[in-house]
C-alpha cells in the first residue's frame, strides 16, 4: 500500500506539471459546454420567444392573400416583415441578407384570383356528386353564371419559397409543412364557404365557420421514461452529460503522453529493475487520472447547477438516483483512462499519441452520437455505433438526465460500457506483455 501510494503522489505532482493537459482536460471542455449549450439554448425554447424571421413580399391586391399572411401569423412560428410589393427579387434577396433571414414567401398577383377558381373547381365537383347540379339554390346558380374564363382558370403560377442556402434541412421542412398548411387553410375556408352558400342559399355564420375549421382530435404529448417522471428536455440536460464524457475521453491528451514519455525516457525499463511491481504503476495511473475525469464531471455538473442559471440558460437536473449517476461517471472515466493508456502504450511517439488520440476521440465521438443524432444515421454508421464506447455512455447518461431512470433501468447501456472497457485493459496487458513490460 506505501509503495501504491508514493506512485499516486509521484503521477500527480506530473500531472500537476502539466500546465497544457490540464487545460485541456477541464478548459476545453467548460468552454464547449458554455457555447455549445448557449447556442443550442434558441433550438429547445418555445417558438413563441424565437420565432424565425420570414420576409413576405404581397404582389396580390386580394383579400385571400392577406388571409394567408394571417394564417401564417396564427401559426406563431414565424416573425414576419413586410417588404414592398414593388420590390424586386433582386431586393428582397438584399434585404435577406442585410437582416439574416432565413426564408421569404412571394405572393403572387393572382393568387386570389387562382384561390377563388380553384375552390370554386373544388367546389362544383363536390355539388356534382351531391347531385345538386341542377337544383340547387341561386345564390349558387348566380355564380355559376359566371365567366367561363374564371372556371377554367388553373394554378398558373405558385407562392415562391426562397430559402438561404445555410438554412438546415429540417428548419427548412417545417416552414414547407406551416406555409403549406397555411395555403389550405385559406382553400378550405372559401371552399367551405361556397358549398355553405350553395346549399343552404347564406353565408357560412363566422362562429360556424370557426368551429369547423378548428375543430381537430386533441394530441398528447408523453416523453418515454424509465421511471417515475421525465426530467425537464432543454439543452443543458442533453449538453452537458454529452460533453462531460468528450471532456472524460479527452484525458487521452495528458494521460497518453505521458505513457509515451515514460517509455521513451526509460521509466518502463528503471521500474521493472525496482522491487515494486510495475503493475502498482499502471493502477496508480488508472487511479490518478481517474480522480481527474471525476474532477471534470464535477466542475461542468457544477456548473449546469449553479453558473448557466446566472447566464439565461436552463439550470441542470441532476436524476434523483445519484448512486446510479456515482456509478456511471466512475465507468466512464475507467473506460476513457482506459482507451487513454491503451493509446499510449501503442504509439511509439507523443506526437503520435496526441494526434491519433485527440482524432479518434472526435470520430469515436461522432459515431456514438455526441456530435450526430443517432437516429439520422446511416445503417453502417448505427452498426459501427454498437462498439463506441462513447456511445454507451451517453445513453448510460441519457438514461439518467433525460429519461429518469435509476440504476436498474440502465444496466443494458451500463454492461455493454463494462465490458468494452474491460476489453480495452485485456488489450493493453497482451501488449505489454509482449513487449516485455510486465
Amino acid at each position: 500500500m506505501m509503495k501504491l501510494w508514493a506512485t499516486l503522489k509521484k503521477d500527480v505532482r506530473i500531472l500537476m506539471r502539466d500546465r497544457v493537459g490540464l487545460l485541456l482536460m477541464f478548459g476545453m471542455p467548460v468552454l464547449l459546454v458554455l457555447i455549445v449549450t448557449s447556442i443550442q439554448n434558441n433550438a429547445f425554447q418555445s417558438f413563441s420567444k424565437n420565432k424565425i424571421l420570414l420576409f413576405i413580399s404581397n404582389k396580390d391586391t386580394g383579400r385571400f392573400s392577406r388571409e394567408l399572411i394571417r394564417a401564417v401569423d396564427q401559426v406563431r412560428l414565424f416573425r414576419l416583415e413586410t417588404v414592398d410589393r414593388n420590390a424586386s427579387r433582386e431586393e428582397l434577396l438584399e434585404q435577406m441578407r442585410k437582416k439574416d433571414g432565413p426564408l421569404a414567401i412571394v405572393i403572387p398577383e393572382d393568387f386570389s384570383v387562382q384561390i377563388a377558381a380553384a375552390a370554386k373547381n373544388k367546389t362544383d365537383k363536390a355539388l356534382h356528386s351531391f347531385g345538386l347540379d341542377g337544383d340547387s339554390g341561386s345564390s349558387y346558380k348566380l355564380q355559376a353564371a359566371r365567366s367561363k374564363e374564371e372556371q377554367g382558370l388553373r394554378m398558373t403560377s405558385a407562392v415562391d419559397l426562397l430559402y438561404n442556402p445555410g438554412v438546415e434541412a429540417p428548419l427548412k421542412l417545417a416552414a414547407e409543412g406551416a406555409l403549406n398548411g397555411a395555403l389550405q387553410m385559406v382553400e378550405s375556408r372559401q371552399v367551405l364557404k361556397a358549398l355553405y352558400l350553395a346549399i343552404n342559399e347564406r353565408s357560412l355564420p363566422d362562429s360556424m365557420e370557426q368551429e369547423m375549421l378548428s375543430s381537430r382530435m386533441e394530441l398528447r404529448e408523453s416523453p418515454i421514461t424509465r421511471g417515475d417522471a421525465a426530467l425537464p428536455l432543454n439543452a443543458t440536460q442533453h449538453n452537458v452529460p454529452a460533453w462531460t464524457i468528450f471532456a472524460m475521453f479527452f484525458v487521452v491528451m495528458s494521460l497518453g503522453g505521458s505513457i509515451v514519455r515514460e517509455k521513451l525516457n526509460g521509466s518502463f525499463i528503471r521500474l521493472k529493475t525496482l522491487p515494486t511491481p510495475f503493475m502498482i504503476a499502471l493502477v496508480s495511473k488508472q487511479i490518478t487520472y481517474l480522480g481527474v475525469t471525476f474532477l471534470q464531471a464535477f466542475v461542468i455538473f457544477s456548473m449546469g447547477l449553479w453558473l448557466f442559471p446566472h447566464m439565461g440558460l436552463p439550470a441542470l437536473r441532476l436524476p434523483g438516483d445519484l448512486a446510479g449517476l456515482i456509478l456511471v461517471t466512475l465507468l466512464c472515466g475507467w473506460c476513457a483512462v482506459s482507451y487513454a493508456i491503451l493509446v499510449g502504450v501503442f504509439a511509439r511517439t507523443q506526437e503520435q499519441a496526441n494526434g491519433f488520440g485527440a482524432v479518434s476521440v472526435v470520430i469515436l465521438s461522432i459515431i456514438g452520437g455526441l456530435m450526430v443524432p443517432a437516429f439520422i444515421m446511416p445503417d453502417p454508421f448505427k452498426t459501427a455505433m454498437q462498439f463506441s464506447p462513447l456511445h454507451w455512455a451517453l445513453e448510460s447518461y441519457y438514461g439518467l438526465f433525460l429519461e429518469g431512470g435509476g440504476l436498474k433501468g440502465i444496466l443494458k447501456n451500463i454492461v455493454p460500457l463494462l465490458v468494452i472497457t474491460l476489453f480495452i485493459q485485456l488489450i493493453i496487458a497482451a501488449e505489454l506483455k509482449r513487449k516485455k513490460l510486465i
